[in-house]
């Protein structure tokens, strides 16, 4: 596998249902922010000067729209104060105007994943109203994070 993105998200006392465990629905919300985090701060490397972010080259207009996701619960993520989840991201497929992106979320360091996700986004380009193509440095940035997809349930 190439490179991964890891990083930890917090969940909130709101997160949890009265079950104690975080809610579907906020699971999506830690993934979604990952896949944030990963996409506009992942190190690219280059030297100091260089901007973060796997979409650092994509211009001014163009933003990332979900076209689809694909969630698998393996375990339950009961809310720990002070705990936060471990995340772990990276580009799973790279199309022309689109890629997808694979995520992994442990509760705790050495667990098997409580959650995985496959996501596919597409870059839209609102001047245009359509999909914009990914450009050689985009594509050559997305590809240094590419790695096999999660393996979701038939």
């Amino acid at each position: 596998m190439a490179e991964v993105f890891d990083c930890e998200i917090q969940a909130r006392y709101r997160d949890v249902n009265l079950g104690g465990h975080v809610d579907n629905v906020e699971a999506i919300r830690l993934i979604d922010e990952a896949r944030i985090q990963f996409l506009r701060f992942a190190p690219l490397g280059g030297g100091p000067d260089t901007t973060p972010g796997l979409l650092a080259d994509v211009p001014s207009g163009v933003v990332e729209l979900v076209g689809s996701q694909r969630v698998d619960y393996h375990a339950e993520m009961r809310f720990a104060p002070f705990q936060p989840f471990l995340v772990r991201i990276w580009v799973s497929r790279v199309g022309g105007s689109s890629f997808s992106v694979a995520t992994e979320v442990r509760v705790e360091p050495g667990h098997e994943p409580a959650l995985v996700a496959e996501t596919a986004l597409v870059l839209w380009d609102h001047g245009v109203q359509s999909s914009w193509t990914l450009s050689d440095d985009v594509r050559r940035s997305l590809e240094r994070y590419r790695g096999e997809p999660v393996a979701l349930r038939a």
